[in-house]
C-alpha cells in the first residue's frame, strides 16, 4: 500500500474553483491507478476521477464533474492533482485520494471498493 495525504480544500462561493493536491508516498507512485472520490454527509463515497499514467495514460470522469474538473498527476513529485472549476453546492463534501497498483477491471474504474490506499480526505464546502 502507499500512504497518501491531501491538500487545498476549503470554502468557496458558488462558480468558483479550488485545486486539490495529494502526495503518496513511494516513488513508483507511477505504476499506480490514482483517483478521487468524494462523500457528502449520508450519501455513499463517490467517484469523481482517476488516473493512469503508465505504458497509455488513461483518464475517466464521473459525468458529474465532465468539463469542470481536471484530474493530473506530476509522477517526478508523486503528486496527484484535482482542479475543480464552476463549482456547485452539490459539489461539496470530503475529498479522498485514492490508490490502487495493478489494473482494473473495464468500466470499475470509479468504484472505492477498486483501490486498497486512502487518505484521510479535505474537506469541500460549497455555498449558494
Amino acid at each position: 500500500q502507499v500512504q497518501l495525504m491531501e491538500s487545498g480544500g476549503g470554502s468557496v462561493q458558488a462558480g468558483g474553483a479550488l485545486n486539490l493536491s495529494c502526495v503518496a508516498s513511494k516513488n513508483d507512485a507511477s505504476t499506480y491507478w490514482m483517483a478521487w472520490f468524494r462523500q457528502a454527509p449520508g450519501k455513499e463515497r463517490e467517484g469523481v476521477a482517476t488516473i493512469y499514467t503508465g505504458s497509455t495514460a488513461t483518464t475517466v470522469y464521473a459525468d458529474s464533474v465532465k468539463g469542470r474538473f481536471t484530474i493530473s498527476r506530476d509522477n517526478a513529485d508523486n503528486t496527484l492533482y484535482l482542479q475543480m472549476t464552476t463549482l456547485k453546492p452539490d459539489d461539496t463534501a470530503v475529498y479522498f485520494c485514492a490508490a490502487r497498483r495493478g489494473a482494473i477491471l473495464s468500466g470499475s474504474h470509479l468504484v472505492a471498493s477498486m483501490y486498497n490506499s486512502w487518505g484521510q480526505g479535505t474537506q469541500v464546502t460549497v455555498s449558494s
